[in-house]
């Protein structure tokens, strides 16, 4: 880890405000969507994305005063996401390793009409790959919350060169 990135990581308190400023800072389009941390844990980790008509596709039946779907790309931008950060969970530098999507295979089980929320588990993380299992959830209009799609990621995980 470069000595910018240790200064950066010692103004947080905790995981989940420096994956919020990384997304925040970074990741230009996971911010202009809304991205937000909701929690970090010990392998597992939520995030969340307000429902937004930019991010939806407006099926031909779709009533006046229904909701248009949001756009299954958003639902798999948050499985791909969550799954690789949830990585860093695990690992002794969070922000030492550079993580990329390997495999990622996503399920959708139903239209999402709401806010979205992502909560990723690891399932293994190896030497050079990491595997993680995410669910995603929208909460519609009408306040209930339903699974709209579940994915799982491999990532390789690029550690830094070892002194």
């Amino acid at each position: 880890m470069t000595d910018d990135m240790r200064t950066v990581m010692e103004r947080f308190d905790d995981l989940e405000e420096m994956i919020q400023y990384f997304i925040d800072e970074h990741q230009e389009f996971l911010s202009w969507i809304g991205t937000r941390v909701d929690d970090v844990g010990d392998g597992t980790m939520t995030l969340s994305l307000p429902y937004d008509e930019k991010l939806s596709n407006t099926r031909p039946d779709t009533g006046p005063d229904e909701r248009a779907d949001i756009h299954g790309g958003i639902a798999a931008t948050l499985i791909d996401t969550a799954g690789g950060l949830v990585l860093r969970t695990k690992l002794d530098e969070p922000f030492g390793a550079r993580i990329a999507t390997i495999n990622l295979n996503v399920n959708y089980l139903r239209p999402a009409t709401g806010d979205l929320s992502a909560t990723a588990d690891v399932i293994r993380v190896g030497g050079s790959v990491g595997v993680s299992e995410i669910t995603v959830e929208s909460t519609g209009p009408d306040g209930e919350t339903k699974e709209v799609a579940t994915g799982q990621g491999a990532f390789r995980i690029f550690r830094p060169e070892r002194e």
